[in-house]
């Protein structure tokens, strides 16, 4: 399980509403800046990540969303990879010295450092992807996640492929803002499957985005009691339940990117973020002068399952092996889309 999922989750609150809290530090520190800048003469984009990109899926769809940008400008793009919270303020310094149209930063990490720049370098514009600063600038843009839409559509592939007729979740913590991950799983499978039972387990304790021993453990409390789809919302304990639905024969979902080959055989679909997409059209919002925070779901592609993505049939899910249910859960993507159907966010105020 990557830091960048357990960010993800940890900052799923801050997201909902759109506001962030920040843990990034303002010490310095060396940088380690991959340059990978292209030759155009039009728009200049800078990436800054909180990690080295390395085989973080999540962080190459930005890498891709980014050089896509400047390829459609005709411009040129340069990334700057993180090792740690001193290197991310030392990037965000050079990114901002090197005066590029746009910055795009990836996470809560930068939420404090982007606030400060943002009022010293006010002619700067910055675009934060899944994340967002406490105060509103005019400089800097929002790219943030409508999760739960993805989710619901996850419960009803739980629905429909449930044997036991039970369907569960083991979430990081019982509050509104993790029950984005939970609650419309549920509200999925019945969907589908009026009669089938739900329950969610919550990792808690002292360090519960990091501790698979208790996600593994409550992944096996629905087990017990016939549970045989498991949405795995545990961040760093993801795997814990992977682990405990392949010993019992059930099935579980991942979150973020494709999971599925961390545990082939046992995790069915994935609720992914395109962060691509987010980088590239929050580029193209900056350019064309609209800022501001721009919520990403399953209509602007924002969201989707990797069982809705090309490549399916290589991405080692289970739900490959399932076309008549995914045939099923994209009409209930259209719906929503189309606004037919809403799915309840539990974090909205």
């Amino acid at each position: 399980m990557s830091r960048r999922h357990r960010r993800s989750l940890q900052i799923a609150a801050a997201t909902a509403l759109m506001v962030t809290a920040a843990t990034a530090c303002n010490a310095a520190a060396k940088s380690d800046a991959s340059d990978s800048a292209s030759g155009g003469s039009g728009k200049t984009f800078t990436l800054v990540t909180p990690d080295a990109v390395g085989q973080n899926e999540f962080l190459k769809l930005a890498v891709s969303g980014v050089k896509d940008a400047a390829k459609q400008h005709d411009g040129s793009q340069k990334v700057y990879e993180s090792t740690d919270t001193a290197s991310q303020q030392q990037n965000v310094q050079a990114a901002v010295d090197a005066k590029p149209d746009v910055i795009v930063l990836v996470g809560f990490e930068f939420a404090d450092i982007v606030a400060q720049q943002a009022e010293k370098n006010p002619k700067q514009q910055f675009l934060i992807i899944d994340a967002c600063t406490t105060k509103t600038f005019k400089n800097v843009s929002c790219a943030v996640f409508r999760e739960h839409e993805g989710v619901y559509l996850a419960g009803a592939e739980a629905g429909l492929l449930s044997e036991s007729g039970k369907v569960g979740a083991v979430d990081v913590l019982d509050t509104p803002q993790f029950r984005r991950y939970s609650d419309p799983f549920a509200a999925g499978a019945k969907k589908v499957a009026s009669k089938t039972t739900t329950d969610t387990r919550f990792v808690g304790g002292q360090s519960p985005f990091d501790d698979s021993a208790r996600a593994k453990e409550q992944a096996n409390t629905l087990l017990a009691k016939g549970y045989d789809q498991i949405m795995a919302a545990a961040a760093a304990g993801n795997y814990g339940v992977f682990e405990a639905a392949k010993a019992k024969g059930a099935y579980a979902y991942g979150v973020d990117v494709n999971q599925c080959v961390s545990a082939p055989g046992t995790v069915v679909d994935n609720v992914i973020k395109r962060t691509d997409i987010a980088v590239e059209k929050g580029i193209e919002s900056v350019l064309s002068g609209k800022t501001g925070t721009v919520s990403y779901g399953l209509k602007e592609g924002g969201i989707s399952l990797t069982g809705l993505e090309d490549g399916v049939d290589s991405s080692k899910c289970v739900i490959a092996d399932h076309k008549d249910v995914l045939a099923k859960v994209k009409e209930l993507r259209d719906q929503i889309v189309s606004g037919e159907l809403k799915v309840d966010d539990p974090a909205a105020s």
